[in-house]
């Protein structure tokens, strides 16, 4: 089993301890102070109260032992570097580090971090990228230029098969999956019947998504939609 050391007990860190227990990992959660220590006993495999700035503690820790390090220590910079640092220097395989701006970003980086994330930021970016896609849930980057959107399925294509609706050959993007109710369908065949409530999953890079979503609206208009 993988096991995750989450330090700094904040908001996003509370929230990625909780999911990775959730999801049958091993968690340490640490933090300098009681509260969120004591807010999270019981709810993942192990609670801290330490200093994570001090090498001593994380050894006594067995932090070396964990195959991902989640440094997610809030505003205090001075302590999310040496957190880091620390953590690099032991020797853990794989670091996570939350950064509160480029600048801290990039000393993030540079002291040992492998992955650096910027969770407002980043999410602030995917909202707006999903509300530029009319009828969009979510959205998700599945590679640079390339996204998979969850969206309610178009008005103009209730009751057309997929093979007809040529979504492919009009706009370049291909529908992954349909969600009807409960159930979900993976790889439509062509034959397969879109229904006015469907979610639909496409994919396509955003020009030809933004294509996608734009025209259809336009063509539900052109036809007297409301």
């Amino acid at each position: 089993m993988r096991q995750f050391a989450v330090f700094g007990l904040g908001i996003f860190g509370k929230n990625i301890a909780l999911a990775l227990y959730q999801q049958g990992f091993m968690v340490l959660a640490v933090d300098i102070d009681e509260t969120p220590v004591r807010d999270l006993a019981s709810e993942v495999s192990e609670v801290v109260q330490a200093d994570t700035t001090d090498e001593k503690v994380l050894e006594a820790l067995g932090v070396k032992n964990f195959d991902v390090a989640i440094v997610s220590i809030g505003n205090d910079i001075q302590s999310s570097v040496l957190t880091t640092l620390a953590l690099k220097d032991m020797g853990v395989p794989f670091i996570v580090a939350r950064a509160i701006n480029e600048n801290h970003g990039k000393i993030l980086s540079k002291v040992g971090a492998d992955r650096v994330i910027f969770p407002e930021k980043d999410m602030a970016i995917k909202v707006a990228k999903t509300l530029t896609f009319q009828n969009a849930i979510r959205t998700e980057e599945l590679f640079p230029g390339y996204n998979i959107v969850e969206s309610k399925l178009p008005v103009v294509l209730a009751n057309t098969t997929l093979s007809k609706s040529q979504l492919r050959n009009r706009f370049g993007v291909t529908v992954l999956a349909i969600r009807r109710a409960d159930e979900y369908i993976v790889s439509p065949a062509a034959s397969e019947i879109l229904n006015k409530n469907d979610i639909i999953y496409v994919l396509g890079d955003e020009n030809q998504l933004k294509k996608f979503f734009r025209e259809l609206a336009s063509e539900r208009t052109d036809n007297g939609g409301s």
